[in-house]
């Protein structure tokens, strides 16, 4: 009989992880990372409130220091040691922390933040191999996601927010995780009651009038002037050529799937990868775009985002000229 292969647990997200005597936070997402260590740092100090928490950096580690922090208390409190940088850790400290996980104290908390790569592989091996909890921190995507997050952030404090609400701030703010998750914070310090879009216009209405969303918005629905006019106020107020062309291929994306289940039934938004107001949006958009043009709009913004990424030498010309082709595709039989 072949080997039984041991199972390791499944990836949790930051709000579903409990304090354990070994965590591993991996992923490049900042902002979940942070909230995921400082959950569990409140956790263990509800379980002891003289816990001494310390904080090592894997990059500039030496041997020995872990020992000397994960050695018993003189005065017998509990002690968590907040590992950061793991993805660059030193060969030090993978000889030590392998070597920790083969005897992990007993009154200890060791919480590690990898933030992604394959560095140190043997030890986020041994972890998931001890069955140790493991978070997942990797970077949302899709503005469903996003709009999740934000939700999920009013539901916790008790508060709502509307959905034309909660897209207008993804739509504003989407592009950062951690200007997202600030705003919404903003918002929940600021107001009482329900969040309506008005509220979100009223904070960051400059903001949702000059995105790439709004942007990819205008041309889509063939308003080549008006797109122009809201890229040219985005690009001089912060907003990336790069971001813009991700927000016109995700429109595009989007509108793709949806036109691909015309005249089929039993597809759910669920199967396209999408919440069911972006089909219905799609659908709605759709009116005006044939096959040929949204194939040529989508031509047009794989030109434009590789010249965005290092292609061309004028990264905002390649996205003015992609958003007019997108907005005169628009209609085009």
């Amino acid at each position: 009989m072949p080997p039984t292969r041991r199972k390791t647990a499944p990836a949790l997200t930051w709000d579903q992880v409990e304090i354990a005597p070994v965590v591993l936070v991996r992923g490049t997402e900042g902002l979940l990372a942070d909230r995921a260590v400082d959950r569990l740092l409140a956790q263990a100090r509800a379980a002891d409130p003289q816990v001494e928490v310390s904080h090592l950096e894997a990059a500039t580690y030496e041997h020995g220091q872990l020992e000397m922090l994960a050695s018993p208390s003189l005065f017998g409190e509990r002690r968590c040691v907040v590992v950061h940088g793991a993805e660059a850790m030193s060969e030090a400290f993978l000889d030590d922390a392998l070597r920790y996980l083969d005897a992990v104290a007993e009154d200890v908390w060791l919480l590690l933040r990898h933030g992604g790569g394959t560095r140190g592989k043997k030890l986020l091996d041994a972890v998931a191999a001890g069955s140790y909890p493991v978070v997942a921190c990797e970077p949302l995507k899709r503005e469903a996601d996003k709009v999740d997050l934000v939700r999920a952030d009013f539901a916790r404090a008790h508060r709502r927010i509307e959905p034309a609400a909660a897209q207008a701030l993804v739509e504003a703010l989407g592009a950062d995780l951690r200007e997202l998750g600030a705003a919404t914070s903003q918002l929940l310090t600021d107001t009482t009651g329900t969040v309506t879009a008005e509220v979100v216009e009223r904070y960051h209405g400059g903001r949702v009038e000059a995105t790439g969303f709004k942007v990819a918005d205008a041309a889509v629905a063939g308003q080549g002037g008006p797109a122009l006019v809201l890229l040219r106020h985005a690009v001089a107020t912060g907003t990336g050529p790069v971001p813009v062309v991700a927000a016109l291929a995700m429109k595009l994306r989007t509108l793709a799937k949806v036109a691909a289940t015309r005249g089929r039934a039993g597809v759910s938004a669920a199967d396209l990868g999408l919440a069911p107001w972006q089909v219905d949006r799609a659908r709605r958009e759709l009116a005006g775009w044939t096959p040929e043009g949204l194939a040529a709009a989508i031509t047009a913004v794989a030109a434009a985002d590789a010249e965005v990424k290092g292609q061309g030498r004028d990264p905002v010309f390649a996205v003015e000229r992609a958003v007019l082709r997108v907005a005169g595709a628009h209609g085009r039989g």
